[in-house]
């Protein structure tokens, strides 16, 4: 071979080596250099920040979890049925003359009953008027604001009453983007508390409904448990109240707001702490009245575009909550408070009024919710409302905590495993394979070091079954390296000069390396593909290793014995 192409061989060796010993061990960013980074504090210190640690080696939380689907599809039932019934009351004759009149109360009541049924997999939403006739109208009332078909739901109809049923691949489908959605919603909180590198992922049954969370450094979940289970469910509705000036209608105890509320099947009732002086709110204890407010509600929660804690009084005790809507919330926001001036609306934040405000005109874009909340309350509070309620609740099915001091023993005896392994494999490839060994330790070293250095560019995450996979992949590098340095011996026993037995080992060992390398990269593929997160952790490092196992091996082991080829003078005999 040309002296040329020999060294940029070398060249690409060294330059890959030199980056692959910066990422392992070097700061980041590059301008940061200092005389610190070559102290064996400073590299301790470097390799901990560029090498992330999984939570069985760094200890931290583990939260197995499930979305209560069964409770999803209540509540989409329900809301679902309450939707139609009002959507009904827009029903029209022939002649497109309204079917219901009003009551002496201004509101258009419905002549039938509604109910529905979500129980023992069976989701069903009833509608029977009084008059069969008048069927249809009120079924093309509801199709003209809701499409139960299209969201896959099933209608029939039975002289004066129309059901509507969502059958079990509808059941599934939902329940599936309820998982989706709590999961992304999740995501979000848990990248707002800075956790580096959780594992989040769907586990189990396709419709279990479970999400594995590993958050490693988190050795106190209880924040964290309170941040991902938050709920965020943000109405504005009307206050059944004379307008203003007139003071707000509020009820001094609940039998009270549900007698004013009873009869009107659009009217729900809501506790409402308020404080009897604003102006002392962390001495003066709130005093629980009740306010009957209006359904549906004005605008709801997913039409929020943001959400921030605000401090009104510049401490760190009276935060309120500022928001503003996205164009088509904004846009149903302001005509109806361009229609309700000096009407009452409450805000209404998880089944609970946090306040109450006439409208002074008209209002488009932003809103606030005063509460008298503390720093990190109305921060949280901010985040589940930028983030979108959860479509369910969550409840904990598994939560184990792994501390520090479990992880570094687990690292301690990764390390002692993978320094033990490697020098066993050292000793046998010097002792039996004598001066062609040194090459074979060198492609071996060479491969940890790149793949650790591909891990850190991956930014995946160091467990302790990674640990296993690097363990695994020295091996696999080994054994091309016997796979070589056997048919070379071969070759040489045939009667071959050495750089001819040393090109047939290579060429003729290279087919057997890439079989065993594919296969093997495969496997792994799949454990990735379906496996959990400890299982990727394995296969990660595995496939890393295989892959440069073909540069360390084959390219850089090859060079090694190419310059022992090109001296001078004849190589006559090879140490092998």
């Amino acid at each position: 071979m040309k002296k040329s192409s020999l060294w940029i061989r070398t060249v690409i060796i060294i330059a890959v080596t030199l980056f692959g010993i910066y990422l392992v061990i070097g700061p980041r960013p590059l301008t940061s250099v200092s005389g610190k980074d070559f102290t064996w504090e400073g590299i301790k210190g470097n390799l901990a920040n560029n090498i992330n640690l999984g939570l069985d080696l760094k200890g931290g939380s583990h939260l197995l979890m499930r979305v209560k689907t069964d409770d999803y599809l209540k509540t989409l039932t329900e809301g679902n049925k309450e939707a139609a019934l009002n959507a009904a009351k827009d029903a029209k004759d022939a002649n497109g003359a309204p079917l219901y009149a009003k009551d002496n109360r201004g509101e258009t009541t419905f002549p039938g009953s509604a109910v529905f049924v979500a129980e023992n997999g069976r989701y069903e939403i009833t509608l029977t008027v009084n008059d069969a006739a008048q069927l249809q109208p009120v079924i093309d009332a509801i199709k003209n604001k809701i499409n139960f078909e299209g969201n896959g739901w099933t209608q029939s109809v039975n002289n004066n009453t129309v059901t509507w049923s969502l059958p079990v691949q509808a059941q599934n489908a939902l329940k599936g983007q309820a998982v989706d959605q709590a999961l992304q919603i999740i995501e979000s909180r848990i990248n707002y508390v800075g956790v580096k590198e959780p594992t989040l992922q769907k586990v189990g049954a396709a419709n279990s409904g479970q999400i594995l969370l590993q958050m490693p450094g988190v050795d106190d979940p209880e924040r964290i448990k309170k941040l991902i289970g938050a709920e965020s469910r943000l109405s504005l509705m009307k206050v059944s109240s004379a307008p203003n000036p007139s003071p707000a209608q509020t009820y001094p105890t609940l039998e009270a707001a549900q007698q004013a509320a009873a009869g009107a099947p659009n009217k729900k009732v809501f506790p409402f702490n308020e404080r009897e002086d604003t102006n002392t709110p962390q001495q003066t204890a709130p005093v629980t009245k009740y306010v009957v407010v209006e359904t549906p509600a004005i605008i709801e929660g997913d039409q929020l575009r943001d959400a921030s804690a605000v401090s009104r009084t510049g401490t760190d005790r009276d935060y309120q909550i500022s928001f503003s809507f996205k164009p088509a919330g904004a846009q149903i926001f302001g005509d109806w408070t361009g229609k309700n001036i000096n009407n009452y609306m409450a805000v209404v934040l998880n089944d609970e009024v946090k306040s109450i405000a006439y409208i002074k005109s008209q209002i488009f874009d932003s809103g606030e919710i005063s509460g008298n909340f503390v720093k990190t309350t109305a921060e949280d509070l901010a985040l589940t409302l930028r983030s979108g309620a959860l479509p369910a609740a969550i409840e904990y099915q598994e939560e184990r905590t792994v501390g520090p001091s479990l992880g570094a023993d687990s690292i301690r005896a990764g390390v002692q495993a993978s320094a033990g392994g490697l020098i066993f494999v050292i000793l046998f490839m010097l002792i039996y394979y004598r001066g062609s060994g040194v090459n074979a330790v060198i492609a071996l070293l060479l491969n940890m070091l790149l793949t650790i250095a591909a891990v850190v560019v991956l930014g995946s995450t160091m467990t302790l079954p990674g640990i296993a996979g690097l363990i695994l992949g020295i091996g696999m590098a080994v054994d091309s390296n016997v796979l070589i340095f056997e048919r070379i011996r071969e070759e040489l026993r045939l009667g071959l000069d050495v750089r001819k037995a040393v090109n047939l080992g290579f060429d003729r060992a290279f087919i057997t390396i890439i079989d065993t390398h594919i296969t093997t990269i495969l496997s792994s593929a799949i454990l990735w593909m379906f496996g959990s997160g400890a299982i990727k952790g394995f296969a990660v490092t595995l496939i890393l290793g295989l892959l440069i196992n073909l540069f360390s091996a084959v390219f850089v082991s090859r060079t090694i014995f190419m310059w022992l080829l090109n001296r001078k003078t004849k190589m006559e005999k090879l140490s092998i």
